[in-house]
Order: C-alpha cells, then structure tokens, then sequence
C-alpha cells in the first residue's frame, strides 16, 4: 500500500461518520502522526510504500476514530496557540475560542506595557489565575508568552493535573499547579491574590446534552462540561463573589461564556466594585468571550 492508497483508504473510512471535508482533515493529521511526514512531503512521495508497522498502526487508529473517539484522544494529542499537548480523556480538548480568549488577554498586556492604560495591573509582572486548567492550555499560553508572570492553575481532578503538569513541563513553562475544588469556598480562599482571573470553566445546561455531537459526549469528561439546567451561572457567580476579595484593583477578569449567557454575565457582574462587562464575539459570530475590570 503507498502512501497515497493509504491516506485515501483512511479519509474513505471516515467518511462513513464525518462528512468528507472533515474526514480529509482527520486523515491529514493521522498520516503526519504515523508516517512523520508533512502533506506537501507525502505528496512528493505519494508513491512510496508504507511500511508494515505503519499500516498497523493505521489500522489501529482507524478502529478507535470510526467508534468516534476523537482524533486528538486518539493521538494524544491537541495544539493549542502554536503548542502541542498531550491530552486524554481526562481533560477536555483544546479549541479554538479558547485560543481567542488567551489572545485577547495577550493583546491586553502587550498594549498596556506599551501604553499604560486599561488594566494598569498587567504593566508589572502579574499573577495570574486559571480556574478549571485542563490540559492546562491557557495557563501554559499565558506563561510562555509572559515570561515574567507568575500563573497559578486549578483543578478539582488531580488526573487532570497530571495532564497539565506534563504539558508545562513539556513546554518548559513552570506554572504552580492546585488540586483545589473551586466551588468549596473553603479551599478556594487559600488562594491567594491575582492581577488576572481567568476560567473556561463549565457552562453547558444539562439540557444540551441531546444537541451534542457523540464523540463530545462520549469521550469529554462531563464534570468539565456541564452545569445544572437551574443555576448555569454557577461557576461565574463563584468568580464573581470570589474575586472580590481576591482580585486585586484594576485587575480583569477573562472568561470563556455559553452564547446565550452574554446578557445574564453583564448583569451578574455590574455592581459597585467591577466597572466594564466588555463581551467579544468569536470567529463564527457567536458571544463567547467576557472581560471584567475591577476598580476597587
């Protein structure tokens, strides 16, 4: 079997549970894993025969993905902001609104150590807090791009740790990982006081698991995604009330948000001590992104 018969086969097989643009992308990204090489160098060498371990492992990885596992789980493997990371069940897969909410915070503190202005707590060396870290995505984009800050990332599931810790030390960004349940206020005030709040925390109403594509619902971890149909600001109301004695003055709050919660996080986080409730759109036009200043 050549390479060309072999990419062929694979994108044929996932036809039959992707549609073919997706399926032609997923093929890409397991040749690249299993053969090493690039899809301008397969093309060069459409030709060549692939070697026996390689159909193997082919067919290994094809058995998994038409049972719907996602490709990343399958590879272990997700990039995020120009990084690979290692992902697994345990954690949820990177995705590209996430990469937009550290993009904007990036921008953020580029422009005030340039000007000075907006949230003057980034112009220092900031301390950073990413709640619900993962794969440990955000706090690892965030510490590799300042490399002055000092990130702290939390997780109630300390297999998710796991997985974050290897990815910082993959990436050689030391980050202060805690196994911490957010939502139990007494280990959330052992947390100390930070310049910049960041989650994408769950948001999901329980209610939406039925308009959810089976390999999400199947393979990533729940507790990560979902939140009771009565209260799905949970999560937000916590970092609302914890960041009143937690954010220090001036400092933002980032958030990754549900598209229909734009309104419902404007009005939970106007109050006397927040100033501006900036909601962004993502790429696809949807509300998914919040930034709250505090001013006291």
């Amino acid at each position: 079997m050549t390479l060309n018969e072999a990419q062929h086969s694979l994108a044929e097989s996932l036809a039959t549970i992707y549609d073919r643009r997706e399926a032609s992308n997923i093929a890409n990204l397991v040749m690249e894993k299993v053969t090493g090489m690039g899809r301008q160098h397969r093309l060069k060498y459409r030709e060549y025969v692939v070697l026996p371990t390689q159909q193997a492992a082919l067919i290994h990885i094809v058995n998994q993905l038409i049972q719907h596992r996602p490709v990343q789980y399958v590879l272990e493997e997700a990039w995020f902001y120009g990084m690979p990371l290692f992902v697994n069940e345990n954690v949820l897969i990177p995705r590209p609104e996430t990469e937009e909410l550290v993009a904007w915070i990036l921008k953020d503190v580029q422009h005030d150590r340039t000007t000075g202005e907006a949230c003057s707590a980034m112009a220092g060396n900031p301390v950073i807090l990413d709640i619900g870290t993962g794969s440990g995505c955000i706090a690892i984009s965030l510490k590799k791009n300042i490399p002055d800050s000092n990130v702290f990332a939390i997780d109630v599931s300390e297999k998710a740790l796991n997985v974050a810790r290897k990815n910082a030390l993959d990436q050689q960004c030391p980050i202060q990982f805690l196994n911490t349940d957010f939502l139990n206020p007494e280990q959330s005030a052992t947390l100390g006081r930070f310049n910049i709040i960041v989650s994408n925390p769950p948001y999901i109403p329980k209610k939406d698991k039925a308009e959810m594509q089976k390999n999400v619902l199947e393979h990533e971890p729940h507790t990560a995604l979902f939140v009771e149909n009565n209260n799905p600001l949970l999560f937000y109301s916590a970092i609302a009330a914890f960041a009143e004695q937690h954010l220090l003055s001036n400092g933002c709050i980032y958030l990754e948000i549900h598209e229909s919660m734009a309104e419902a996080i404007r009005q939970l986080f106007t109050g006397s001590i927040f100033s501006s409730v900036e909601v962004r759109q993502d790429m696809q036009g949807k509300d998914r992104m919040a930034k709250v200043r505090k001013i006291s």
